[in-house]
């Protein structure tokens, strides 16, 4: 589970107060940037649902990013991935991601998507080194109205399947 000196990323099952605070963050980050119909993270509340994993980073101890995967009939798709700006370039986010997959492989999914908004570039180019390729808008995001993806990013990755 740890990842680096002092770093550990946790699987949380509740709202603690660290999540609030960074979600609170993350959507303070994306509301400067999207208006609210193209801002499609989980609520808080949704977080803690039985199809959703969703883990804290904590570098020596203080809570510095997060993030999720949501499962569904038959994909994975990255939630709410955040890091303080002040741990960036640190590995966080890599450690989260190489959580979140493991955890996919294990709920026995390969195929891993996500959605995120054009003006992310920092996020952008860690999916594309981390293995993410550009795809076409899934689930829920293929009804909605264009106005409403106009910003959105879609990306997936297809997991080499656990071994048994």
């Amino acid at each position: 589970m740890s990842k680096g000196a002092g770093l550990r990323i946790e699987r949380i099952t509740t709202a603690t107060d660290d999540v609030r605070l960074l979600i609170g963050e993350l959507d303070q980050v994306l509301a400067a940037e999207y208006l609210p119909e193209q801002r499609h993270g989980l609520a808080l509340e949704a977080l803690f649902q039985p199809q959703v994993r969703f883990f804290l980073a904590r570098l020596n101890g203080a809570a510095i990013g997060c993030g999720g995967m949501a499962l569904f009939d038959d994909f994975a798709e990255v939630k709410r991935m955040y890091v303080r700006e002040a741990a960036r370039g640190r590995g966080v986010a890599q450690a989260l991601l190489t959580r979140i997959e493991m955890e996919t492989r294990v709920a026995r999914f390969v195929v891993l998507r996500l959605e995120t908004g054009e003006r992310q570039t920092a996020a952008l180019r860690f999916y594309a080194r981390a293995g993410f390729q550009p795809c076409a808008a899934f689930g829920d995001y293929a009804t909605m109205p264009p106005e409403a993806i106009a910003t959105s990013i879609f990306m997936e990755k297809r997991l080499a399947a656990q071994n048994a």
